[in-house]
């Protein structure tokens, strides 16, 4: 009697998880998530990848790209998704891309977060000395050329390509 049990509740919820799988939202519909090549990145992606996946959607693998080339691609349909919004940091390629206009997003995986380098306060002196001595010695030169960078979003495109510019070129 046990066994009959057990597979008649086991049929049952066959038969109500095929019936509800024909309802899913995603049914016929291919996502393509697309993150940056940062690792840590990978969790927030296959998070929601496997989300939508439970939603019957089909999700392509995700693609490597520059924060730029993924803007970009979403606001022009190459791409579907991504898990991947830092706010304040993203706002201007956010912006530059369609803003609100092209993009929803909704929601936090984690708030409150430093966004930058962080360093323990015993050797934070020594780095804001350097960063004192290397700002007066080229301050005009790099203060314009960061301006340019900004601007031109020139960073991102190298960063794309997997160049960086001499001024970005480790010390």
């Amino acid at each position: 009697m046990r066994h009959t049990v057990i597979f008649a509740s086991a049929f049952a919820t066959l038969v109500t998880a095929s019936a509800f799988a024909a309802d899913l939202p995603g049914k016929g519909i291919t996502v393509q998530p697309i993150q940056s090549t940062i690792s840590e990145e990978s969790f927030q992606t296959l998070l929601v990848s496997r989300a939508l996946e439970k939603l019957g959607y089909t999700v392509n693998k995700p693609s490597e790209v520059d924060y730029n080339v993924g803007y970009t691609s979403i606001a022009s349909g190459d791409a579907t998704f991504t898990a991947v919004n830092w706010q304040p940091l993203h706002d201007d390629m956010y912006a530059a891309a369609g803003g609100d206009k092209k993009f929803y997003r909704e929601g936090v995986f984690v708030s409150g977060a430093a966004q930058g380098y962080l360093i323990d306060k015993k050797n934070r002196r020594a780095v804001q000395h350097h960063q004192y001595r290397s700002a007066k010695r080229s301050e005009n030169r790099q203060n314009l050329r960061h301006q340019w960078r900004r601007k031109s979003g020139h960073d991102g495109l190298l960063a794309g390509l997997g160049l960086r510019s001499r001024d970005q070129s480790p010390e």
